[in-house]
């Protein structure tokens, strides 16, 4: 598992990159809005950042005091360094298994997303329907229930669930657009999975 400092240096390496391309070029591969000349402003599950440019300083634009965690900074620059990358969404939906070069991950996408997803919300639906919908999910028809999330303006991701009874456990899916790989690392997109997913384990608690 990845460590702080490991998040803070590849942050520092994005921000490199970053800096080297301006405001406007960043925000208009990424889909983001440029909000008072020099900040970056977007939506990221049920929250909403601002991001100063050239320093590139996150936080919460309307709870100032509440810290941007380390993992979401790094996933967030990283989408904007490959957002260049990719003009449109396919509409074609993939696996995680074939996201190119996934495999050395997959066991660690499966523990931090897939089974979470599972283990609380296998027999919980009507728990999934109603957290997906605080996180702006569309209802798609797959599964006991299905979700896509617009988790950035070219990152698409749906969660399926199909219930569990007392004789078939409960079983889950999580596609993504074919065209992830070229805009995320295998790592980065199991990261944010898990962080999608234990977004909407916290809120089931509130």
């Amino acid at each position: 598992m990845a460590r702080i400092d490991d998040y803070v240096n590849a942050k520092k390496i994005a921000v490199e990159m970053l800096q080297k391309k301006s405001i406007e070029h960043i925000a208009i591969h990424a889909g983001f809005e440029v909000k008072s000349g020099n900040r970056i402003v977007l939506h990221f599950l049920d929250r909403n950042y601002s991001i100063s440019y050239p320093d590139f300083e996150f936080r919460d634009r309307y709870e100032e005091e509440r810290d941007v965690p380390i993992q979401e900074q790094v996933i967030i620059l990283h989408y904007m360094l490959g957002a260049e990358a990719v003009p449109a969404i396919s509409g074609d939906w993939i696996s995680y298994r074939e996201i190119p070069d996934a495999s050395f991950y997959f066991s660690a996408f499966v523990k931090r997303a897939v089974d979470p997803l599972k283990k609380v919300f296998g027999m919980n639906i009507p728990g999934f329907k109603k957290t997906a919908l605080q996180i702006n999910g569309s209802t798609i028809e797959a599964g006991d229930a299905g979700f896509e999330f617009q988790i950035f303006p070219k990152v698409p991701m749906q969660m399926i669930l199909w219930q569990g009874d007392e004789e078939f456990t409960s079983e889950a899916n999580i596609l993504f657009d074919n065209r992830i790989g070229k805009i995320l690392s295998p790592e980065d997109v199991a990261w944010m999975a898990g962080m999608t997913v234990y977004r909407l384990i916290a809120l089931s608690f509130k």
